[in-house]
């Protein structure tokens, strides 16, 4: 059960009635406890070595550049798709793997059998999978668990695996708290980080809807900073051995997790997003020994893990503060591409403090017709009119999209697409690609991590995407002379209701925005 779907949960829990059926759904699902972490072991990054493929290509690179970073954008699904397959197949000596959501969809199911092919020609594997949602998983999960070379850790799981909902109910207080982390590290010469997950939405092969998103292949000094990242996480106490969470679960056999990516390599609706190997440039140029990345300062941000215990963690700890540290106070313009802009009062006040500074605020998110997370847009809709008249400038993504940098090509061809980007840009010098949400959840609730790059060329592209965005990709959000707003299009046309929409979705947002269920949103 997703916590965005449970928006109102903590209201019914305070009531006594909300108590005394708590109590009774955790007595019904067995009040199962989690595993003693005595006997884990603690492990660590593997050392970088310019041995391997990799090793050979970024180490003498890394040398040239002492202190620094080479970065790569990548916005296009099907290459950061083919990016983490080409890195996993060139693996020499490690595989860290950190993410919030990996279904056992087409990407997730050839993905897994690529770090299972590296595994079984001696690559040291460990994957830290938060639990959320891992419904259905266990028997893959289970396989990788199994196998020698592959470490599989829980994040903040589920003491039992059957009745989720009713266990989400019983533990609403810790299992409320995500890992939403994301992070591909291969040999600790190379990362990946950004916003995806692993998952066909996520690299533009889903059938139905395609995800905008954004990530960054780095190189050099802040690949060990990733990868203490990683290790933080890894050896924290909500990471959890999955061979004792899955204990007594059948595991998937070997050979039908090959069979089932084979199926996949030989069908033409798929065999594409196999292939993407092919067109992840970056990754083949660096092996070629031709990559010419930018090369510049980046800053690895992050949370504590402590944060999913302890609701209490210093705020020296967390991501926000030390982003706002690494981005320092925006002078001229601050660009916000989040696809779920919850900026609650303080926030919103924040960035209305700012544009009444002068500084050009404009905010790039999902509209409603857009939004796979309506209960989400109920907490940006409140604060839509406060922001305009602060003189904020608000673009609400069409249903149809294109990648963040590039915007080559549309997404989907023909599926719905949304925006799925965490990116901000301050003074067109640094920008921040993470899977930090400008919202509640993200500053409270989850654990996140990104990087801050100062990188004028990339900070300026981002500049230029937000101002671009209307009337190509996105709708404008204004007030009209009487205070209502209006949603301007290409062509001038202007529309007085969250366009292509219907009365039921924008009845549900309006009464989600009178909610006081900002906080879990």
């Amino acid at each position: 059960m997703p916590p965005r779907v449970v928006q109102a949960l903590r209201q019914w829990a305070r009531s006594a009635l909300g108590a005394a059926a708590l109590a009774s759904l955790a007595l019904f699902a067995g009040c199962a406890a989690l595993p003693s972490q005595q006997d884990r072991t603690e492990t660590h990054a593997i050392a970088p070595s310019d041995q391997g493929r990799l090793g050979s290509a970024a180490v003498p690179m890394a040398r040239q550049h002492p202190g620094q970073s080479g970065v790569v954008g990548i916005d296009d699904g099907h290459v950061a798709f083919g990016a983490r397959m080409a890195l996993a197949r060139a693996a020499a000596r490690s595989i860290d793997i950190q993410t919030f959501i990996w279904h056992n969809d087409a990407t997730g199911t050839l993905l897994f059998d690529e770090v299972m092919r590296a595994a079984e020609r001696g690559v040291r594997v460990r994957i830290l999978l938060d639990d959320l949602n891992t419904d259905g998983l266990d028997p893959t999960l289970a396989l990788l668990a199994a196998q020698p070379n592959v470490e599989l850790r829980l994040y903040n799981p589920y003491a039992g695996r059957s009745a989720r909902g009713l266990g989400f109910l019983a533990d609403f207080t810790r299992l409320n708290h995500r890992m939403h982390n994301k992070s591909f590290t291969v040999d600790n010469v190379v990362a990946v980080v950004g916003g995806r997950n692993i998952a066909d939405e996520y690299f533009e092969a889903g059938a139905e809807t395609g995800l905008v998103d954004l990530d960054v292949i780095a190189i050099g000094e802040v690949v060990q900073s990733v990868s203490s990242e990683f290790d933080l996480f890894w050896n924290s106490a909500s990471a959890y051995p999955a061979r004792k969470i899955l204990a007594g679960v059948e595991p998937e056999p070997r050979e039908a997790l090959a069979r089932r990516a084979q199926a996949l390599r030989a069908d033409p609706a798929t065999a594409r997003f196999a292939e993407a190997i092919a067109h992840a440039e970056a990754v083949q140029r660096l092996l070629a020994h031709t990559l010419t990345p930018e090369w510049t300062t980046a800053t690895v941000v992050h949370d504590d893990p402590a944060k999913t215990l302890s609701p209490e963690t210093r705020s020296e700890l967390l991501l926000l503060p030390r982003l706002i540290t690494a981005f320092g106070k925006p002078a001229k313009s601050l660009d916000i591409i989040s696809p779920y802009f919850v900026p609650g009062n303080e926030g919103a006040r924040a960035l209305s403090e700012l544009a009444a500074r002068g500084v050009q605020v404009r905010v790039l998110t999902n509209s409603l017709a857009a939004t796979d997370e309506k209960s989400v847009h109920a907490g940006y809709i409140r604060h839509r009119k406060e922001l305009l008249q602060a003189g904020v400038q608000l673009f609400e993504l069409k249903p149809e999209a294109s990648p963040i940098l590039s915007r080559q090509k549309e997404i989907g061809r023909g599926s719905k697409a949304g925006l799925h980007a965490k990116t901000y840009a301050v003074d067109g010098r640094s920008i921040f690609v993470g899977s930090f949400n400008f919202d509640p959840r993200s500053a409270r609730l989850n654990t996140e991590m990104g990087l801050v790059i100062a990188s004028p060329a990339m900070a300026s592209k981002l500049h230029s995407v937000v101002g671009d965005a209307y009337p190509a990709i996105a709708w404008r959000v204004t007030l009209g002379e009487d205070g209502a707003l209006r949603w301007a299009d290409a062509g001038g046309k202007v529309y007085t209701a969250d366009p292509e929409t219907g009365w039921l979705e924008r009845a549900f947002v309006g009464i989600g925005a009178t909610l006081p269920i900002e906080w879990l949103l």
